[in-house]
């Protein structure tokens, strides 16, 4: 459950962050997950929600936004949402080539005081 170990290091970097601009509070943070990062979305609330206790993100809303996957078609060059890595285009059948969003994992910002 590498999730656990996400969730650690948003907390590790979010009070890092907050030390270094002199907060002592965090009232919100936005966080995105595409859907081909390989991150479950439910696992890694789950962690965050198990490790904030006793952390500067104890009493923040979280705010998870989801990405969704896009590709590229190897075979008509079209642009596709993707529920996962094999998705075939809609239009031709093929698979993309090249996976052009939905892979992110990343802190987007949070609200502090």
């Amino acid at each position: 459950m590498h999730e656990l170990s996400l969730a650690a290091e948003v907390i590790r970097l979010a009070e890092k962050e907050a030390a270094g601009n002199g907060a002592s509070v965090i009232r919100e943070i936005t966080i995105e997950i595409g859907a081909l990062s390989g991150v479950e979305t439910d696992s890694f609330q789950f962690g965050l929600e198990l490790l904030v206790k006793g952390t500067i993100l104890e009493q923040s809303a979280l705010d998870l936004v989801r990405i969704p996957g896009r590709g590229r078609c190897n075979g008509c060059n079209r642009e596709f949402e993707m529920e996962d890595r094999l998705s075939a285009c809609p239009f031709c059948g093929s698979l993309p080539s090249l996976i052009t969003g939905g892979q992110e994992f990343r802190v987007i910002s949070m609200i502090v005081e």
